[in-house]
């Protein structure tokens, strides 16, 4: 994870990543959360948050990246919703 020679090994994993004594550094987790944050308010919109409206709700396409959908029959769609 870092150039100090710590892996992914060296953390544990739960809630002791976050406040046990080998948790991660409150930096990493913090770069975590606003990453998250971003993606949250700035990529990942409903209809209901001012983006083009979707098909259905949920459909959180936003023009970037498309695997096939409007090939699909009505039927595919309905099924994988």
């Amino acid at each position: 994870i870092d150039y100090s020679g710590h892996s992914f090994a060296s953390y544990p994993n739960g809630l002791a990543a976050l406040f046990g004594d080998n948790a991660i550094p409150l930096e990493g987790a913090l770069q975590i959360f606003a990453f998250i944050g971003f993606l949250e308010l700035n990529v990942m919109k409903d209809s209901a948050n001012g983006a083009e409206p979707g098909d259905f709700p949920g459909d959180f396409r936003n023009g970037a990246l498309d695997f096939g959908w409007d090939t699909f029959d009505e039927e595919t769609k309905l099924s994988k919703r």
